[in-house]
């Protein structure tokens, strides 16, 4: 697979972070004590370090993982999985967006997370290596994570879960509450509840695998969060207590973007990083 850009450049986290903690340019600029033709340039991507930094505490990021995000001078190490793993990434309108495949290597029984844009890629995989797809599991109910649930469930009989929180309801869906398991042959499937991008935006954190796995969804993204205008600190809360408490080795498994790890994300995400 071609190498995936990060979800958010430099000018979106600021944005998110600005939109999420409802502060103007000019209050930013004020607060940090910088002219707002600095403002304007960082955001363009003129760094500057001195104006970085003082915009990055007042944002509340971490200046070092910022600093390191606009000089484009980090991208996660992306960890293999032998067997028991797929990420699809495919194409929706200008952006693109992932979904997930786990199996039981022995029994062959597997789930899937979100549809992407087109499960086709999905299918064929599943076909090919004869997986039998017991579970869709859904991260939340935003169209470019379902656009193809309605084939991929009747392609696969898989019943689909959702959270109970989420507003939509998928037709044939089961919903299910906060910290609900299922199995999957000898892999173990932990639902977490991650609310702020969407109100049941749910982390399926996954053990049995080569590593521990959270599908995230797009409540974290490799150097940045799920965006939220009104639900902003919801989210960084959330993503905190739920997925920053899991094991250093976590893979973790983003709607859009590349693969990361809880570790790295713990040292270059400008929203966690400190």
């Amino acid at each position: 697979m071609p190498r995936i850009p990060l979800e958010d450049n430099l000018e979106d986290v600021l944005r998110k972070a600005q939109r999420g903690l409802h502060l103007t340019d000019e209050e930013v600029a004020r607060r940090a004590e910088v002219s707002p033709a600095e403002m304007a340039a960082l955001k363009e991507g003129e760094i500057n370090d001195a104006v970085l930094r003082r915009v990055a505490r007042h944002l509340q990021l971490g200046p070092n993982a910022l600093g390191d995000l606009a000089r484009k001078r980090w991208y996660p190490e992306q960890p293999l999985f032998p067997r028991g793993f797929l990420m699809f990434n495919t194409p929706f309108g200008e952006m693109s967006v992932n979904s997930y495949l786990v199996w039981d290597s022995r029994t062959l029984q597997a789930a899937a997370f979100d549809t992407g844009a087109t499960a086709e890629p999905m299918l064929v995989e599943i076909r090919t290596a004869g997986l039998q797809v017991r579970d869709i599991f859904i991260t939340h109910t935003h169209e470019d994570h379902i656009a193809d649930l309605a084939r991929l469930a009747a392609e696969t009989g898989a019943q689909v879960w959702s959270s109970e929180l989420e507003s939509v309801r998928l037709s044939g869906a089961k919903t299910f509450r906060d910290a609900a398991h299922f199995h999957v042959g000898s892999l173990e499937i932990k639902a977490l509840l991650t609310p702020g991008h969407s109100p049941g935006q749910v982390t399926y954190y996954v053990t049995g695998l080569s590593y521990p796995l959270a599908i995230v969804g797009d409540s974290l993204f490799a150097s940045s969060t799920g965006g939220s205008d009104q639900h902003f600190r919801e989210q960084l809360q959330a993503n905190r207590s739920r997925i920053f408490t899991l094991p250093r080795d976590t893979v973790l498994a983003p709607g859009h973007g590349p693969l990361t790890t809880l570790a790295q994300e713990k040292a270059h995400n400008p929203f966690y990083a400190r």
